[in-house]
């Protein structure tokens, strides 16, 4: 771009936030002094609502190190409905002139947004969506400005979260939401030009705090063991395409210890469709998947089975054949009940909801009750049922989970010697 239209690119959008700054002063919460902060004059609030808020901050000011408000206080104020609602709401994007590339470099500009999709998957664009538009309507209940990124406003909104403010529902977040949901809001921001710095004591000292108080031990799903695994197989009618596609998942996602994004985003074949995360090569021995993931192209190795009834090629091929599938998504939907394959890709929680389907179903962990065992089976037991049950050096399991550390696999191994390794007897006790 030539250096004068970047200049007047930069000239037109410092004026414009100029102007935002000007015409609504009243909605500006009111910023302590800091080492954080630039010196200068700051709004205050509307003097036509009084509030809990406006006491704290202002105490907040006369401190003499400029610490934080008593952050409790103010969000129980800021959880009450206004008497009079702001007369506009903050908008989520900030309204720049941007002046018009070159006709010629529309193309790469089209490009350009197509690698920015790419960056991410579409389960984390739509969260990332999800968690803007939520801080969105937020900000607009209290009466507060979006822009620029404030770190007093954000440590606010990520307490309101934890006292189960943000939202309608009172429901506090966990601490991994609360997380991502921080995540998401400097993405969003740095998609804007403007960076949040998460740094600031407004947001680093409450987050810390929000960990000590709230984090718990995760929470991991159960693992679908071997004889699990043949259990359900059991309950699928062999006789239906539903039937055998549900196999082919089931033993493929167990046997590649895959994600439910990986076991859905195969292709039949390489470079087959945009939306692909990987392909599938059967060879004699067995099959190979290349599967894109986080952190690059990785291979995964599925040998055969010792029985065609357990065995992840047979089931696949079969699903192959009686589906007629030579090109396109490995994994699709089943429709004219049950009769015709459509040729639209499944989504990934059709993974979660077929392994809790068929484990409820085989009767898997009956001994606890139904509802108990519903919120134990997801798209992670197959991957977990895999790294708990191969009696092989653990490097392979890892390698085939495709993890950077071993601490990461014994995360997912839910049955296995803890104690092999005895420090209390090698230091003599």
């Amino acid at each position: 771009m030539p250096d004068n239209l970047a200049l007047s690119f930069v000239f037109v959008f410092i004026d414009r936030m100029a102007q935002n700054v000007e015409q609504k002063p009243e909605n500006r919460l009111v910023r302590p002094s800091g080492a954080s902060h630039s010196p200068g004059a700051r709004d205050d609030v509307s003097a036509a609502r009084p509030s809990a808020a406006e006491v704290a901050l202002e105490a907040d000011d006369d401190g003499p190190d400029g610490e934080l408000p008593d952050i409790i206080d103010v969000v129980m104020e800021m959880g009450r409905v206004p008497e009079e609602p702001p007369a506009e709401a903050p908008s989520p994007l900030p309204t720049v002139a941007n002046p018009r590339l070159p006709a010629h470099l529309d193309a790469l500009a089209d490009r350009a947004r197509d690698y920015v999709e790419a960056a991410s998957s579409a389960n984390t664009r739509r969260a990332y969506a999800s968690d803007w538009k939520q801080f969105a309507s937020w900000c607009r209940r209290q009466g507060v400005e979006m822009f620029p990124p404030d770190p007093q406003v954000v440590g606010l909104y990520i307490t309101a979260c934890a006292s189960g403010k943000a939202t309608g529902d009172k429901k506090p977040n966990s601490v991994s939401t609360i997380e991502r949901r921080l995540s998401s809001l400097s993405w969003n921001y740095a998609q804007r030009g403007q960076p949040l710095d998460r740094k600031d004591r407004h947001i680093a000292t409450v987050m810390a705090g929000i960990r000590n108080t709230h984090a718990k031990p995760p929470v991991q799903k159960e693992a679908v063991l071997p004889e699990d695994l043949i259990a359900m197989l059991e309950v699928l009618d062999r006789g239906t395409l539903r039937g055998m596609r549900d196999r082919a998942m089931l033993l493929l996602g167990f046997a590649g210890g895959l994600r439910r994004s990986e076991v859905v985003g195969l292709d039949c074949g390489r470079d087959q469709t945009e939306d692909s995360s990987g392909w599938i090569e059967i060879l004699d021995k067995g099959m190979l998947l290349r599967l894109r993931g986080k952190t690059g192209w990785r291979e995964v190795e599925i040998g055969r089975g010792s029985s065609d009834a357990t065995c992840p090629i047979v089931a696949l091929e079969t699903w192959l054949k009686l589906a007629r599938l030579a090109h396109g998504p490995l994994f699709r939907r089943v429709t004219g009940q049950g009769k015709k394959v459509g040729a639209n890709r499944l989504n990934d929680q059709e993974v979660a909801r077929l392994v809790k389907r068929t484990a409820l179903a085989a009767g898997v962990r009956g001994d606890l009750p139904e509802g108990e065992r519903g919120k134990l089976f997801a798209g992670h037991s197959l991957r977990s049922g895999l790294a708990s049950s191969a009696e092989v050096d653990e490097r392979y399991v890892q390698k085939q989970l495709g993890h950077a550390s071993a601490e990461m696999t014994r995360k997912y191994q839910r049955r296995r010697d803890r104690f092999r390794v005895n420090l209390t007897k090698a230091s003599g006790l």
